[in-house]
């Protein structure tokens, strides 16, 4: 966990250095409010021992205006490892942002369903609403830091298979970025850390990390790397894939 914060944290600061100084296309403008991406990546690993195998698939849509904007985010990853499943994790999350206040911050709104094999999450809805702030607000560069407070309901699977049905709150800090080096490098990612503020040791952590080079407008190869921890059960997992990203601005 040491090693992989440390590699995060030198990859932020490359990024912010390298896309501060360089320009890129612009996205979302006033004649495009539409994004739409799918992301195939996956690994396979063949030995005389055995087959290991991973895909990580991706859907999301964004719409944005103005004076608010909407994203709708989907993911499902399935592994398995020797004929015996290793993930099968559905995430499917609606949120909105409104920008009515001061210059570079908004108010946010989340729904997330989640489902995890590997995490042994039976069932879990997350709602909540926040604050963000943009550090950084532009075509090539995108640093963005949110707070703000979840309810959680969850369906958990605990030691010795012990079934876990409960409620809390939490408290929801994001760090998200995206960075476009001369339209062609593409960083981008989102940070998640939830804490509940009953128990100290119950806490979530997300990460995505993602790598593109651009191939077209619309085709781009990708590296991907999640790292995910439910400490209530104490599973975590750390993917790396690759593979491809198909996207449209319209």
């Amino acid at each position: 966990m040491v090693k992989f914060t440390r590699c995060f944290i030198f990859l932020m600061v490359c990024a912010v250095c390298v896309a501060v100084g360089n320009k890129a296309c612009a996205q979302f403008n006033d004649s495009t409010f539409y994004h739409t991406a799918f992301q195939s990546t996956g690994s396979i690993n063949k030995t005389r021992d055995g087959t290991a195998y991973l895909l990580n698939n991706g859907l999301k849509f964004n719409v944005k205006r103005k004076d608010v904007s909407l994203n709708f985010n989907n993911s499902w990853i399935y592994g398995k490892q020797n004929r015996n499943l290793t993930n099968n994790d559905f995430s499917s999350s609606l949120d909105f942002n409104l920008y009515k206040s001061i210059p570079h911050f908004y108010y946010w709104g989340l729904a997330n369903y989640n489902t995890s094999y590997s995490l042994k999450i039976n069932n879990q809805l997350l709602t909540g609403a926040g604050i963000a702030y943009s550090i950084f607000d532009s075509a090539n560069a995108y640093l963005n830091l949110s707070e703000g407070v979840l309810f959680d309901s969850s369906d958990l699977m605990l030691a010795n298979n012990i079934r876990d049905e409960y409620t809390t709150f939490r408290n929801s800090l994001r760090l998200q970025f995206r960075f476009n080096i001369n339209d062609r490098i593409v960083i981008d990612g989102s940070n998640f850390l939830q804490n509940s503020f009953e128990r100290g040791n119950d806490f979530n952590i997300r990460s995505t990390t993602n790598l593109s080079f651009k191939v077209q407008k619309w085709l781009a190869l990708t590296t991907s790397l999640n790292y995910n921890r439910v400490n209530r059960t104490l599973s975590e997992n750390l993917l790396f894939t690759y593979g491809l990203t198909l996207e449209k601005w319209f």
